[in-house]
């Protein structure tokens, strides 16, 4: 099989790419360019798993970057085993074809326990006193050791939070050099997450973002070159554009003020109780799973939301086969926003009771995406709370808004404008439109030449 490499540059559209992106706009010219149709939804793991499995999130399992669990009664986001994903994956079917055929897997997710011959993945360490250090997973596990000695630690608060940068993603990409140099993988999957984090906060506004637009041209740039010296068939693809919002919708207010939630107080702050709600809602961008424990309230619940501004499509079970998103580990009820809107987590009526987690960068607690936690209220309360952690002193990072207007760009929806579809860049020509599960026979393509 031929070496082949799939760079994911997240949030790459074509209303991005101009005069802060040379490098991309000349390789666009010297290659072919197109756009994605949109998965529903259109966020992360759905979107990757079906680029490497073909399959829809009905027939995957990935509903989103995290569902209800209705065994355990805990909303779960951000888990990283790779046995989550149903199907058969690219590197296990060209396995099979070719014995001799290795592959890498940098930084997508459900990494961990896959059956690729290297990945790493970010997995920081949680200590017995509260703290949390940066750190990241890898197999085998001393190709972490390994990377670390020659790029230093992973930078976990670059990755994700306020503090997020290029530097993650130039970590991700020395990382994915130093392996292919050290074990020469056939195919490699690569994830830059930089432009993410300034689309989120500013939406595609270059005028705002052309720093980081330079900073991902160039390392795009550095990954190409390196990879053309070595004979590799290249494709450059993002998971989702990125368009403008303005609307927050914060669902489970809603719900709540219809008596639907389950809330529990401890120490004076509010928490969602999950397994006991009648209905609440899994927020993740721009699109919900609504989950509904109690049948009797189904009719008052779609209802609700068919009549909530901003809410374009409400799915139930039946409607849901259409959009390929029937699995059981969907909502009773999915919903998607309008174009200008996009879905908190937020349940509690008075940020005075706000649970601790709101104010913090935690992404395992929350019951729902939060962008927010890419914002912080005082850089020079952060400072402080970073004194307290150097002295050997208890702190809380409690730095976080609690302002959901803030966030200016999201993704999740389909039916969005050309400008802002993913897009996928080869020297391979396609003349159809593609939709994310014919990705991965495109890049079976070009593992077989």
């Amino acid at each position: 099989m031929k070496k082949t490499v799939v760079i994911d540059i997240v949030g790459l559209s074509k209303s991005v790419i101009g005069e802060h992106t040379p490098f991309l706009q000349k390789y666009i010219a010297q290659n072919n360019i197109t756009t994605i149709e949109p998965l529903l939804p259109a966020v992360t793991t759905s979107v990757q798993s079906a680029y490497v499995t073909g399959k829809w999130p009905a027939d995957n399992g990935i509903v989103g970057n995290g569902w209800y669990d209705r065994i355990d009664s805990e909303v779960k986001f951000w888990k990283q085993s790779n046995k989550l994903v149903q199907g058969e994956k690219i590197w296990d079917k060209a396995k099979k074809e070719d014995p001799s055929f290795t592959s890498a897997m940098m930084f997508w997710w459900y990494n961990m326990y896959s059956t690729t011959d290297f990945s790493v993945t970010p997995r920081p360490n949680y200590l017995a006193d509260g703290r949390k250090m940066p750190d990241c997973y890898s197999y085998p596990a001393e190709l972490r050791d390994e990377l670390q000695a020659k790029l230093g630690t992973f930078p976990l608060f670059q990755f994700w939070g306020p503090g997020a940068n290029i530097k993650s993603s130039k970590w991700i990409a020395d990382a994915s050099m130093f392996t292919d140099d050290k074990h020469d993988p056939t195919l490699t999957l690569i994830y830059l997450p930089h432009l993410d984090y300034c689309l989120q906060k500013f939406g595609p506004d270059t005028s705002k973002i052309g720093t980081e637009l330079k900073e991902i041209d160039d390392l795009v740039k550095e990954l190409v070159t390196y990879y053309e010296k070595k004979g590799a068939k290249i494709i450059l693809l993002s998971e989702y554009g990125i368009s403008p919002v303005n609307n927050p919708i914060h669902l489970n207010r809603l719900l709540r003020k219809e008596g639907l939630l389950g809330i529990r107080v401890e120490r004076g702050l509010e928490l969602l109780d999950a397994g006991a709600s009648k209905a609440f809602a899994v927020a993740d961008h721009q699109i919900a799973h609504i989950y509904i424990n109690d049948p009797s309230v189904t009719e008052k619940v779609k209802t609700l939301l068919q009549n909530t501004k901003g809410v374009e499509l409400v799915l139930d079970r039946e409607a849901q086969k259409a959009y390929h998103i029937d699995h059981e580990r969907a909502g009773d009820i999915v919903v998607m926003a309008d174009k200008d809107s996009w879905f908190t987590y937020y349940f509690w009526l008075d940020d005075a009771v706000a649970p601790d987690y709101a104010r913090v960068v935690d992404i395992h607690k929350k019951p729902g995406y939060d962008p927010v936690e890419m914002f912080m209220t005082s850089k020079a309360r952060a400072g402080y709370k970073l004194l307290r952690k150097k002295a050997g002193l208890r702190y809380v990072m409690d730095v976080i808004p609690l302002d959901a207007t803030l966030i200016k760009g999201s993704h999740g929806r389909i039916g969005v404008d050309d400008q802002y579809k993913p897009v996928l860049i080869t020297s391979g020509k396609i003349d159809k439109t593609i939709e994310a599960p014919d990705v991965h026979d495109i890049i079976w393509q070009h593992l077989n030449g």
